[in-house]
């Protein structure tokens, strides 16, 4: 098989792996955000900043944001690292009024480029869906990342993605297109329908990226065309890489399982056409942590299995 550029390119937009000097880096300067806050140092912590940030928030700005927080909230007592989900780290943040969260990023030049406080809520994580799943299309599809190694699957070293499946339509060669490949319509994959895999509440939807020309990414907006459905039991089901405008639903709508999506794209960080689908425990895939996902009923290579979670190679194709 071909190497193909998924949501696995995410890892490699500032760095291929989330590395212990990464987090450690991310904490220093949490630290010294801290001290520079309770210190009224303001204008310290904006020279931290990204020439962005600096235009975003320009000192006086900033200056009026955290007095604002110093009265509502007083200083900061203490915080505790949660997680990392590159290139954002998560803190626990008490203040002597209360606690937050405290969402710090970093660019490449190790300076500040996002910075965020609300509420904090630590939703806990979720180990594999208690929801009952179908597969989201018709036919025969293979699994090209999926597992639980980095051998298998490359979504592994992603917290929000470590449970994440990669499939796509290949033909009895190996191929996943026909002719030469330099067309999204050569992809066997490329226009196909998708469907809810549960019944649930779609929260957000994006349609407006453009499909890219195969073999080339867009790392802008690496899900591209996207749909969350939040289900019942509070798990979010995360489908990536729609054809530009062919997505069917609406945030906020209602779907059962079997209702239409949209159509398989090459939208987003992917060089071809194929189907990203995980689960997380929270919407934000920013600071979600993933979950295996098994679905209920479906053909493996020709053999009915239960309650499976499929893996890189397997022939997978929905009993209904």
């Amino acid at each position: 098989m071909k190497k193909i550029f998924t949501l696995c390119a995410f890892l490699s937009l500032f760095t291929t792996t989330f590395s212990q000097s990464q987090v450690e880096k991310n904490k220093v300067i949490a630290a010294n955000f801290v001290s520079l806050f309770n210190a009224q140092k303001y204008d310290s912590i904006v020279l931290t900043f990204s020439p962005e940030m600096k235009v975003a928030l320009p000192v006086d700005k900033f200056t009026q944001v955290c007095n604002g927080l110093k009265v509502q909230m007083g200083d900061i007592s203490n915080i505790r690292f949660v997680r990392f989900q590159n290139p954002t780290a998560f803190y626990e943040t008490n203040f002597s009024k209360g606690k937050l969260g405290m969402y710090i990023t970093l660019n490449a030049q190790n300076e500040i480029a996002g910075l965020l406080f609300k509420a904090y809520t630590e939703t806990p994580s979720i180990i594999r869906n208690s929801t009952k799943m179908s597969l989201p299309f018709k036919g025969e599809w293979t699994v090209f990342w999926g597992g639980d190694t980095k051998e298998l699957n490359c979504h592994v070293e992603s917290e929000a993605q470590k449970g994440a499946f990669d499939i796509m339509i290949m033909d009895t060669d190996g191929k996943t297109h026909k002719g030469t490949g330099q067309s999204n319509e050569d992809y066997y994959a490329f226009g196909k329908e998708l469907y809810a895999p549960c019944d649930g509440e779609v929260v957000l939807v994006v349609d407006g990226v453009k499909d890219n020309i195969p073999g080339i990414k867009n790392p802008i907006y690496v899900p591209g065309n996207t749909v969350i459905i939040k289900t019942d039991k509070n798990e979010y089901a995360f489908f990536a890489h729609f054809k530009q405008h062919s997505i069917k639903v609406k945030q906020g709508q209602r779907v059962r399982t079997g209702d239409l999506l949209g159509l398989c794209g090459n939208s987003g960080n992917s060089t071809e056409a194929h189907l990203h689908f995980h689960l997380q425990n929270v919407e934000d895939m920013n600071i979600a942590i993933g979950a295996k996902c098994y679905f209920d009923k479906l053909l493996v290579n020709g053999s009915l299995k239960s309650d499976y979670s499929p893996v890189k190679g397997d022939k997978i194709t929905p009993t209904n």
